[in-house]
């Protein structure tokens, strides 16, 4: 027992938010750079091992003997052609003088010779680390110990799609990529304001991954954006290589089954959000951005719900809470019912189930259980397959299986449409994240459910409640605006009023600025056309 206790000490400590407050090392002071290209070259040389992917090259501006240039760079992430056939063309336009002191040629080349959009000075082995890393293309000049980092990032990268989790009817149809220039310049398109801020940060002491924090200035709560950054700073790791390990590193109750974080590849979703006050996270390399904070609800709202008719969104919207409790309880609810509370059945009904299961060895929890791991199985084969079987091979071994079973007398027909029933509800909810979450605890209901019958459902769902209630996002209440309720912020939560209807900004992200429009007056009239 102490052993374990020791165990959970030492792993509590490793959970963000609760690790004691150490004093971070000193970091090393960074090397400036030489003077000499050769020596320049031979430390990038041997810093990367030798590695052919590095490009060095020397080149002689101005007139006979030149000006010697060294140019950096690592093949697969630069595109350098522009650079090199400019400085080429002006190898010889150097007003007719045969050399240049070291300062002025640098300042001749930033101002002059070079039409890239971006050029920075650095000054010290890192800062060129980095820039090499990022596809940008170092120039040297002889006798200077600073350099040029020339933004010419290239290779090959992936377009714009259409996004393959959170696909919509109506809608754009444009997500993001795993270039995160591209990601933000595709939310920036969408708001045109000032006001929409974005902080660059580099993460991973091995992979120096590009994390943009953005915002709108004004309308994002001060407290959740200072908790996020704050988060974001303290975060210690090797490499960051997906979005995930963000949302790791920051999440509210790491050990809970629900996500306190949300997660999308849409713009217009981003955009969506950023609009309500809050706060993006993106990281490059990845085309899925990170939201907060993030409550409940906000789960079951679909892209397209801000896109179609208000009544007919609130009634889809409606339908996925449904099928939540759908996929979470059903499993549950027959294994309690058939088991402990026949009487609850009519008697036709009953009748029929029990002949469906004379033939049936095992009892209803084993069955169930059974078929819920026989369908996560189809389920992540049909994942990992190639795409042009992984389908077919799905829904041919569901079929298959499934009437095979029935036929064998290993399972009821029953069972088979209450396990489909429950796997379909699961895909109505946008959210994957949230899918993963109910079957997890769909395992712990069923359980419960065949030891105690409907007294261990009802406990269970307690327990789940208080959890839920228990739970924050970045110090937002999880289950706002439920608990604690706010009436005046219903009109975006179960059901969506119309456009008109919703003037203000939801309270439980932000307090600034909650006023959308100025024109609240009431419902749009009709014109009078007499």
């Amino acid at each position: 027992m102490n052993k374990l206790f020791s165990l959970f000490q030492k792993v509590k400590k490793r959970v963000p938010g609760t690790e004691p407050n150490a004093v971070p090392p000193k970091p090393k002071p960074p090397v400036p750079l030489e003077d000499s290209i050769k020596n320049v070259f031979q430390e990038v040389t041997h810093r990367f091992g030798n590695s052919p992917d590095i490009v060095s090259r020397r080149i002689y501006l101005g007139e006979p003997p030149g000006i010697p240039v060294g140019i950096l760079y690592v093949k697969g992430l630069t595109d350098a052609t522009q650079l090199i056939q400019s400085l080429l063309a002006d190898r010889i336009v150097w007003d007719g003088e045969k050399s240049y002191p070291p300062a002025k040629a640098i300042s001749y080349l930033k101002h002059v010779v070079i039409t890239v959009s971006e050029v920075n000075e650095i000054g010290d082995y890192d800062e060129m680390m980095h820039a090499l890393f990022s596809g940008q293309t170092i120039l040297l000049v002889e006798g200077i110990n600073r350099a040029l980092s020339v933004s010419t990032e290239g290779g090959a990268r992936r377009g714009v799609e259409e996004p393959s989790t959170q696909s919509v009817i109506r809608g754009p149809r444009e997500g993001f990529t795993e270039t995160i220039d591209v990601n933000t310049a595709m939310v920036r398109r969408k708001i045109r304001d000032p006001r929409l801020w974005i902080e660059n940060q580099r993460i991973g002491k091995v992979t120096h991954t590009r994390v943009a924090l953005m915002y709108i200035k004004g309308l994002a709560d001060e407290g959740v954006l200072k908790e996020v950054r704050h988060r974001l700073s303290r975060i210690d790791i090797d490499g960051i290589l997906e979005s995930g390990y963000i949302e790791e590193m920051i999440q509210d109750a790491p050990f809970s089954p629900f996500p306190t974080l949300f997660n999308t590849e849409r713009p217009d979703t981003a955009a969506a959000w950023l609009l309500e006050g809050h706060v993006a996270v993106f990281v490059d390399g990845t085309p899925f951005i990170l939201l907060a904070p993030a409550l409940f609800n906000q789960y079951f709202h679909a892209p397209e719900d801000s896109y179609q008719r208000a009544d007919f969104a609130a009634l889809l919207r409606l339908l996925r809470f449904l099928c939540f409790f759908i996929a979470l309880l059903a499993p549950s609810l027959y294994i309690a019912i058939t088991t402990f509370h026949q009487e609850l059945l009519p008697t036709p009904l009953l009748i029929g189930l029990a002949g469906q299961r004379e033939g049936v060895p095992f009892p209803a929890f084993v069955e169930a259980l059974a078929m819920e791991i026989t369908f996560e199985i189809l389920r992540e084969a049909s994942v990992r397959m190639p795409k042009t079987i992984g389908q077919s091979v799905s829904i041919v071994g569901t079929l298959v299986i499934g009437q095979a079973a029935v036929e064998a007398g290993l399972v009821s027909p029953a069972m088979v449409i209450i396990v489909s029933i429950t796997a379909i509800s699961n895909f109505v909810i946008p959210a994957f994240s949230m899918g993963i979450s109910i079957r997890m605890l769909r395992l712990l209901f069923m359980g419960l459910a065949a030891s105690f019958g409907l007294f261990g459902l009802v406990i269970c769902m307690i327990g789940m409640i208080l959890h839920l209630t228990s739970l924050s996002s970045f110090g937002v209440p999880y289950m706002a605006p439920f608990a604690p309720f706010m009436p005046a912020e219903q009109k975006d939560s179960l059901i969506r009023l119309p456009r008109w209807a919703m003037f203000s900004r939801p309270r439980m992200s932000t307090d600034n600025n909650l006023i959308r429009e100025e024109n609240t007056a009431a419902q749009p009239q009709k014109e009078d056309h007499a």
